[in-house]
């Protein structure tokens, strides 16, 4: 309990600055818009995503990118290579806004939609898709096309406090409202199922370095890890590592309590990709059947 108690402290204390550091950027780009005070778009590394094919093809950016956006999109790769998803768990400030919904769930006693392992699987493609409808738009549009509905520039921009327009925003209000709606029935609905960023990320994560690993000969099943994986993955059947999912919030890792079944351990990229293939083969001489082709004429006795 105290090693689950000091990973809350240390991951809320994290989440919470950053919250305040992108508001009071916010604010600042607000009421000091006519000094160029940078918008909380310029605050996104998903930014350098999103202008990355216009970029290859024309050499600029598209509008509303600064260049801010590469450098921290850069920073994020460097760091999903090295240290996993660390980003979502930890960074995020849209993810800080629904741990704190689900938070405010359980004080409330919101009974919690628990969605079909089925239904789940399907469901978490749409990241991909929602990437690739935005990459598309972006390259076709060449302007931040996804900024006028994604709900963390909506919900941080705070436009809808310092100019408020119904008129124009209520398609991003709609879907902000939407999704922090679905976030109390489902916790972290967002990034489960329609973040672009977070789909990008499942996929470089494949290749980090550090990743959680699950010790089949010392974990117990007990599934005590499960309960608390805020994207729902079944920590339980790790082999060996967790699901390109895990947003590194470490809440398993801190839950497990047999000591060396969870643990993030270093390994190269490549050794999970071997493991995988040699799941898939066979241990031993693979069996070889020969056949001796028979001659003709025994042939064609046989046949008589």
């Amino acid at each position: 309990m105290k090693a689950i108690t000091g990973l809350h402290r240390r991951r809320r204390v994290v989440q919470l600055a950053i919250v305040v550091l992108i508001t009071a950027m916010a604010v600042r780009h607000q009421v000091e818009s006519a000094s160029g005070a940078p918008s909380v778009d310029a605050l996104c590394p998903f930014g350098a995503l999103e202008t990355m094919w216009t970029w290859i093809a024309t050499g600029s950016f598209i509008s509303k990118i600064h260049p801010s956006n590469v450098a921290m999109g850069v920073g994020l790769l460097t760091a999903v290579l090295i240290a996993g998803n660390a980003f979502c768990g930890w960074i995020c400030p849209f993810g800080a806004i629904q741990d704190a919904l689900h938070w405010l769930k359980r004080r409330l006693h919101v009974p919690t939609v628990t969605v079909p392992p089925r239904v789940d699987r399907v469901l978490r493609h749409g990241r991909f898709v929602v990437l690739g409808v935005v990459l598309v738009a972006s390259a076709t549009t060449l302007k931040l096309w996804f900024a006028d509905y994604d709900p963390y520039v909506t919900l941080f921009g705070l436009s809808w406090v310092f100019e408020p327009n119904l008129a124009a925003m209520w398609p991003a209000l709609a879907i902000l409202v939407a999704v922090l709606g679905a976030s109390m029935l489902v916790e972290r609905a967002f990034c489960r199922y329609l973040c672009p960023l977070g789909g990008a990320l499942s996929v470089l994560e494949r290749f980090s370095i550090l990743r959680i690993r699950r010790s089949a000969s010392a974990c117990t099943d007990c599934n005590l890890c499960n309960k608390p994986c805020p994207v729902g993955i079944d920590v339980a059947k790790a082999n060996p590592t967790v699901s390109a999912d895990c947003i590194g919030c470490l809440e398993c890792v801190a839950t497990c309590p047999k000591s060396g079944a969870l643990e993030v351990t270093a390994a190269p990229p490549w050794a999970h990709l071997r493991k995988q293939l040699d799941a898939t083969v066979p241990p031993g001489p693979l069996p070889v059947t020969i056949n001796r082709r028979r001659p003709a004429t025994e042939k064609a006795g046989a046949d008589r």
